[in-house]
């Protein structure tokens, strides 16, 4: 991994502070030299990456580039082959293209919702996204340091993705997890590393598992994701501990299939774990992460009708 010391010069940004890092990237605070303007610095491992080598390192009480903090989930690298889903590491060129991919398609986005990218640094040396610094806390911040959760923000979120979609920008996230949400100090929500898609014929895709479970690669990838946050919200656990689902990405159906899907599906309700959940905001949860049908449409006003009689 590369470690950057505060001061250090990177194509005319100095580094100021580290922010964190995932399995693919570490994201520096930088300072433009010539405007003084903050941004923040996505600086992919040159030798390549994934989850698997970040779970062989401490984990710290605070973000360091020697170590992962508890607010750090990262995505795997996962590889869709004939036999189902095999999740491994991406060398350094895999890498490069990872992020040479979330460069474009983030500059094709023009919402407040989205980070922005405002260059990409492909050439020699390690790939580096010079991306907006955006304010705030992370979802995992705000849930970890017990400060009130607003569904508001999920709705919000959702609109979003609904507005994107429909103009053409963005089909779907495809990583959301509350690691990939910041909450501005105006209460305004962006998202973060959107997850990489299945391109080039390369047959591999970035995502969470944890949040992405099926390892979908549409819209409901996203409405999947916001019902486990918010049953980890009111539970403090997730629905599953061992994902991605066993035929998830498996290119045949059948009865055997079926069965293992239905016995993935038989998580905890929520009620029974906080018996304080509103039945409508469980059955919500069940429909996300449970209903193939039920997407971004039919959760926005779902939403949309429980926050009205809150």
């Amino acid at each position: 991994m590369m470690k950057l010391g505060v001061g250090e010069i990177v194509r005319g940004y100095r580094v100021d502070q580290f922010l964190g890092r995932g399995g693919f990237a570490s994201v520096y605070l930088a300072v433009d030299d010539k405007t003084g303007e903050k941004v923040a610095l996505k600086i992919g491992h040159p030798s390549g990456g994934g989850r698997q080598v970040t779970r062989l390192i401490d984990v710290t009480s605070r973000r360091t580039p020697e170590g992962i903090s508890p607010d750090e989930l990262p995505a795997e690298a996962i590889f869709m082959e004939r036999d189902g889903a095999r999740i491994d590491l991406l060398d350094g060129e895999e890498v490069r293209a990872c992020l040479s991919d979330e460069a474009d398609l983030l500059r094709a986005i023009d919402s407040p919702h989205m980070v922005r990218c405002r260059d990409a640094v492909l050439d020699d040396g390690p790939p580096i996204l010079v991306l907006d610094l955006v304010r705030g806390k992370t979802l995992r911040e705000k849930v970890r340091s017990l400060e009130g959760i607003h569904l508001n923000w999920f709705l919000a979120i959702v609109r979003a993705l609904q507005e994107m979609r429909e103009s053409g920008q963005l089909e779907y996230h495809g990583d959301l997890k509350p690691e990939n949400i910041v909450v501005k100090p105006s209460g305004k929500v962006v998202m973060l590393d959107p997850g990489m898609r299945l391109v080039d014929g390369r047959g591999v895709m970035t995502a969470t598992p944890h949040y992405n479970p099926l390892l979908l690669t549409d819209s409901k990838a996203d409405v999947t994701a916001i019902g486990i946050m918010i049953y980890e919200i009111l539970t403090g656990t997730l629905p599953f501990d061992d994902v991605p689902w066993e035929y998830a990405g498996h290119p045949t159906g059948g009865e055997t299939v079926r069965l293992s899907l239905s016995f993935f599906y038989s998580y905890c309700p929520p009620q029974m774990l906080n018996p304080k959940t509103p039945p409508d905001l469980e059955r919500i949860i069940y429909r996300c992460i449970t209903v193939p049908t039920y997407g971004l449409d039919e959760l926005k006003n779902d939403l949309e009708e429980f926050i009205g009689r809150a």
